[in-house]
């Protein structure tokens, strides 16, 4: 029982450690949905009558500009999940990912977890690498649309990057462009 208290007391220091207000959920979700609407169009030049990836969009700049965080909010990127499995293309999956990551992002946890920042750059990642796949895999391109994302980022966003540790290895190719935004937004 005295184990079950000090592990209920660790959780809620982990917790109490990052506060997030609603206001700064709509921040980092209309930046992660600015990210993956850049690349809605790779998605849909494969899938043009599947409207999953983009309904994600929309939900997600329906919350950052007021909305609730709700269940259509929830059901619109796991219908995004499932039109990235149904893509023609590596890089109209990687496009229905960072659609699905743009409306996952108004879920940010307060927990001082490493893989929250996926949460917070997840869009912009799956979005370089959607461009990266279509430029014949040139992790140049990839680069470029992060150092593109990482201008764009709001001081808020940065801020509330700032308060989660450093994005976690691994995630194969998206991790890294997760790290490497990482990077170029932290000081």
């Amino acid at each position: 029982m005295a184990g079950e208290t000090n592990e209920t007391a660790d959780r809620a220091t982990v917790t109490a450690e990052i506060v997030l207000s609603k206001q700064d959920l709509r921040e980092v979700t209309a930046f992660a949905a600015a990210c993956a609407e850049e690349v809605l169009a790779v998605f849909e030049a494969g899938r043009p009558d599947d409207a999953r990836p983009r309904a994600a969009i929309g939900a997600a700049w329906e919350f950052a500009r007021g909305g609730e965080r709700g269940k259509a909010l929830r059901d619109t990127a796991w219908a995004a999940l499932k039109a990235a499995k149904d893509a023609d293309t590596e890089a109209g999956r990687e496009a229905a990912r960072a659609a699905m990551a743009a409306a996952g992002a108004a879920y940010l946890h307060p927990l001082a977890k490493a893989t929250q920042v996926k949460h917070i750059l997840g869009a912009a990642a799956h979005a370089a690498r959607a461009d990266e796949l279509v430029a014949g895999d040139d992790r140049t391109v990839g680069a470029e649309r992060v150092e593109r994302a990482a201008r764009h980022a709001t001081p808020a966003v940065v801020d509330v990057l700032g308060r989660f540790p450093a994005a976690p290895g691994g995630g194969g190719r998206v991790g890294e462009l997760i790290r490497l935004l990482d990077v170029d937004l932290r000081p």
